[in-house]
């Protein structure tokens, strides 16, 4: 069984490689950006010719949030041109993809956490791209997974916690932002996830389990409460300042509550 992960030299990507060895029954073909650019669509039906996936697992993306709001077209190319042609070919070679939302496709204001039925609103050019790629997706492929996950962390790429972990070697204070409230989600954790999904869609007989699913770390936190707990961990000695949104201003606007319900996914996936 053929699992093809596009973006492989990501976050995600590199997460998906540290736990593939747990899958000897899986087949994985992992795909950097320059192997298979998802912007390219011939690119991508040679390289499905070549490898015949069942699954494709979409870990490619434009995630610089801030950088996104001077570079649109870039995070449209990637986040809405890219998924669609994933979608497209997948249609075309009878696979099933697996593809990687964001918790910024919400503007924050519900106060409980998300459902996947929740009105979208998204307030930066980010998660408007990443809400595009969602509905074309849907709008070419029956047999789809969409997964929103939120504040993905890891000893890979680039993260907030590794962003903390290199300012404690170089400040004793630090102010990070107490105003926004999430799930950090560790990208092992979510890749482990990805594969149950692939698991269980083979054994399902019917298209029932298709559509939107959220999933993120438990444990709802602040900005300033993840570090609090990122140094605490790894035993770094700084003093952390909670701060608000409007005392550290960003190009990109941010939801202040972004908590997703998992209720969905723990029911039909990982029960």
């Amino acid at each position: 069984m053929v699992v093809l992960v596009t973006g492989a030299n990501g976050q995600l990507g590199q997460s998906l490689q540290f736990v593939a060895y747990h899958y000897p029954e899986l087949q994985f073909v992992f795909c950097s950006s320059t192997q298979l650019d998802i912007t390219d669509k011939p690119n991508c039906q040679a390289i499905f010719q070549q490898y015949k996936p069942k699954y494709c697992i979409n870990a490619a993306a434009y995630t610089a949030v801030d950088k996104a709001e001077s570079e649109p077209e870039k995070a449209h190319l990637i986040n809405v041109i890219g998924a669609k042609n994933l979608a497209e070919v997948c249609l075309e070679f009878g696979t099933c993809l697996l593809h990687v939302s964001t918790d910024f496709v919400f503007d924050g204001t519900k106060l409980k956490p998300y459902t996947e039925e929740d009105t979208t609103n998204p307030l930066n050019v980010y998660g408007q791209t990443k809400l595009e790629g969602e509905n074309g997706i849907k709008e070419v492929l029956k047999n789809h997974y969409i997964v929103r996950t939120s504040w993905v962390y890891s000893q890979f790429g680039a993260n907030f916690m590794k962003t903390m972990l290199r300012l404690a070697q170089e400040r004793d204070v630090i102010s990070v932002v107490n105003d926004q409230i999430g799930c950090p989600t560790h990208a092992v954790d979510l890749a482990k996830t990805l594969l149950a999904i692939v698991y269980k869609d083979n054994q399902q007989i019917s298209d029932e389990l298709y559509g939107i699913y959220n999933y993120s770390g438990s444990e709802v936190l602040s900005w300033y409460d993840f570090a609090k707990k990122i140094f605490k961990e790894n035993n770094c000695s700084i003093n952390v300042i909670p701060i608000t949104t409007k005392e550290y201003p960003t190009p990109a606007k941010r939801p202040s509550y972004s908590v997703l319900d998992n209720s969905k996914i723990l029911k039909n996936i990982l029960s």
